[in-house]
């Protein structure tokens, strides 16, 4: 994979906390970046084709056994 330079600016604090994270992953900053940001992409697409499904089969329908007719009226449905 062809890797591209960037630019980032935050605040010290987070850039000082950051660096002792990688430190304790025994990686760079870099790679607990390139990591950060490979878990957000790879999460997003797993939401996205879930998503894609899900619409799928709601445009599709379910057969839920009823033939398309309702056999019951509300009264029958909530009579005690």
């Amino acid at each position: 994979m062809e890797m591209q330079n960037i630019t980032l600016s935050v605040p010290k604090e987070i850039l000082y906390k950051a660096k002792r994270v990688a430190l304790e992953k025994h990686t760079s900053l870099s790679g607990l970046l390139t990591q950060a940001l490979t878990e957000i992409v790879e999460s997003t697409e797993t939401y996205d084709v879930a998503r894609r499904r899900q619409t799928a089969l709601l445009e599709h329908g379910l057969d839920l056994g009823t033939g398309g007719a309702i056999g019951w009226t509300r009264e029958d449905l909530h009579a005690r």
